[in-house]
């Protein structure tokens, strides 16, 4: 059996856009007609700058080459160009492939992917989600207002929930870490007080950041969180400074959480090392793929650490990160986007029910693509899969992020 086809689809979910603006899906084809779907999380340039890379990578590693060898063909792509060294775009690339594999794999054994991860340890996966406007929510105001992110929280555990993520300290920028305003710290005290209020001990709170501060912020911001004991603080400070994320974990008593900006063993690894997080937050349609996150996973168990899969994206890099989780000892739990679109394009193969999610027992990642669906809703746009702002933190009229699809400006 040896890999002979490449398909790329880069599709566009509707309004709201939970999850990104696109997700770049891959449909690979074995000389024997095996398909295999995997999803790139690549989002430094944009998709139809990505499709070269990912056909590259392909025809120069992959191509006529059996898909069980999945180490060689990482080890290829790692070392192409005399590199060895992460490098999120090319391993965005290689994330995806590498999950169309383990597809191929499973349904070539006839099993799910966990089986050939080390068998199943988890029967079912604990979900988190983010906190999303409802219906009769304003979208816009939704993201400062506490009073609506309870309603959100409370809702989310009627469902079944026991963690549940909010992130109202904004804005990102790409200016790099920024000393928050103190309108950002009151109003992310407000929001734990009063999602704190509304689920009782019913859910912990996973309060995310996403690199915006320095870390003498990070730490005033952690600090005031603490009487509301989080689970956990995500991405207190940029990904790239790793030894002062860790003196953010040393100053604030609540677990620091990081990851989804970070590919390979390598980059995990150093965060370990340095004691900069307890939680680790692979997306793994950037980090590598299923086997370089198994061996991310086992690393973490000897630091007594422990994997939360990230999920901005589709739900085809959803169920690579469950397979994932199915097979480890060390899972916390894994990110969850319900949309209606998210369900229709594996036509409800994988759900969330009560608030877990039991891994399919179907052939490879057990899902059931619905390929029209995807190629029906084409990504159109020139704006990359999230963006961050110019302008810089507002000190004085307050600052209001809008989640992960800001709503459209005329």
């Amino acid at each position: 059996m040896k890999l002979q086809d490449l398909d790329i689809i880069v599709t566009a979910p509707p309004a709201p856009g939970w999850g990104g603006r696109y997700w770049i899906l891959v449909k690979v084809t074995t000389d024997t007609g095996i398909t295999g779907w995997g999803e790139c999380y690549a989002s430094s340039i944009g998709p139809e700058a990505m499709r070269p890379v990912i056909e590259d990578v392909f025809a120069r590693h992959m191509l006529g080459e059996n898909p069980e060898n999945i180490e060689l063909m990482f080890r290829r792509t790692y070392s192409s160009g005399f590199t060895q060294r992460p490098d999120l775009t090319v391993m965005g690339a290689f994330s995806g492939l590498e999950i169309a594999c383990w597809d191929i794999l499973g349904k070539a054994c006839e099993r799910p992917v966990y089986a050939l991860l080390g068998g199943q340890m988890n029967a079912r996966i604990r979900a988190y989600t983010y906190l999303y406007p409802s219906p009769h929510h304003d979208a816009t105001n939704f993201w400062t207002s506490p009073e609506m992110a309870a309603e959100s929280a409370a809702d989310a555990v009627a469902r079944g929930y026991t963690a549940i993520k909010f992130d109202p300290a904004g804005p990102y920028t790409m200016r790099g870490g920024h000393m928050p305003a103190m309108s950002d710290i009151t109003r992310s005290v407000a929001f734990c007080k009063a999602i704190r209020k509304a689920v009782g001990d019913k859910a912990d709170l996973l309060f995310g950041t996403h690199g915006q501060f320095n870390t003498a912020g990070a730490i005033r911001l952690g600090q005031a969180l603490e009487p509301y004991s989080p689970l956990w603080f995500e991405e207190p400070t940029p990904p790239d400074h790793i030894e002062d994320m860790a003196r953010v974990a040393r100053n604030v008593r609540i677990p620091v959480a990081t990851g989804e900006r970070m590919t390979t063993k390598s980059e995990f690894a150093t965060v370990l090392r340095a004691g900069a997080a307890e939680i680790l937050q692979p997306a793994l349609g950037r980090a590598g793929g299923i086997w370089e996150m198994k061996k991310t996973a086992a690393i973490a168990e000897v630091f007594n650490a422990q994997i939360a899969p990230h999920l901005y994206a589709g739900p085809v890099e959803w169920a690579a990160n469950i397979h994932l989780a199915a097979s480890i000892p060390n899972i916390l739990m894994a990110e969850t986007i319900e949309t209606p679109f998210h369900d229709a394009l594996i036509k409800g193969s994988i759900t969330v029910k009560d608030g877990f999610i039991t891994p399919p027992t179907a052939p490879g990642l057990g899902i059931d693509v619905d390929e029209g669906l995807a190629r029906a809703n084409p990504y159109t746009d020139d704006g990359l899969h999230l963006q961050m702002q110019e302008d810089p933190c507002d000190y004085a009229d307050g600052n209001n992020f809008e989640g992960g699809a800001p709503a459209p400006k005329d």
